[in-house]
């Protein structure tokens, strides 16, 4: 085993329990040393994240880890014939040429509106891309890993590590259910988005939902209310703003 690669799976494993304690077992620390001594990844430099249970790798570090092993080039380019300007969509096809004389591995990419994180509505051509080249690179270097890019609820910057991990087993039914992004996550991107007061959205979702606090409300009042909240901030913001406020405490 490469020494630089089996110090850099101590440090990640150190990092790692410090930056997703409450999440890591024992397998999924198994899967980052190997994930290490396999492909360099590391965890300082945002190669990998840890994502409801699952390791997820990153555009960064597909990249990093093409240089390292000298790849050739990439190229890209449009799929015209299944993309839609006009609404949004659009298909990308990547090849990644691992040699001067690699045939190339070859990964699509698509993205759309319904497909995107609403963080980055407006760069689907950009996204698309992206996905591309990550489908691209993983299967030129035999990566089982999905990308973070690829998930449609994650795609660009979620923000910090902190705001956006969820639970390997979700304490209350507002976790994530079948693969689908938390709630709470789906509730902070709202609160991002739209600027909004997080003490004030929760006291109106507690109201909306008809319990004491938002904890106690089912995931099915809890997906209304969100629903609810995304609509009211496109129709009227200044509306919305002015329902927040009406449960401010006084001082």
């Amino acid at each position: 085993m490469n020494r630089k690669f089996s110090l850099l799976a101590r440090t990640n494993v150190k990092l790692a329990k410090g930056k997703w304690f409450d999440e890591l077992g024992k397998h999924d620390l198994q899967i980052l040393r190997s994930l290490t001594e396999n492909y360099g990844f590391a965890v300082a430099l945002g190669d990998l994240l840890l994502l409801e249970g699952k390791w997820y790798a990153t555009h960064a570090g597909l990249l990093r880890l093409a240089a390292r092993s000298r790849c050739h080039g990439i190229q890209v380019q449009q799929v015209r014939d299944f993309c839609e300007p006009a609404t949004g969509r659009w298909v990308f096809k990547a090849f990644v040429y691992k040699s001067p004389g690699s045939r190339g591995f070859v990964g699509y990419g698509d993205a759309d509106p319904s497909n995107v994180s609403p963080l980055v509505r407006g760069a689907e051509m950009r996204v698309a891309e992206t996905r591309a080249v990550n489908r691209a690179l993983r299967k030129a270097y035999g990566i089982g890993l999905c990308s973070v890019e690829e998930l449609g609820w994650l795609t660009g910057s979620p923000g910090s590590a902190r705001d956006q991990r969820p639970s390997v087993k979700p304490p209350h039914p507002n976790g994530s259910s079948k693969g689908q992004p938390r709630l709470r996550d789906r509730l902070c991107v709202l609160i991002r988005q739209y600027n909004l007061d997080p003490t004030l959205v929760k006291a109106y979702a507690a109201d909306f939902c008809g319990t004491p606090t938002l904890k106690e409300a089912s995931r099915e009042l809890v997906e209304s209310f969100i629903t609810h909240l995304d609509a009211s901030a496109k129709e009227n913001r200044d509306t919305l703003l002015c329902k927040l406020n009406s449960y401010a405490q006084p001082v």
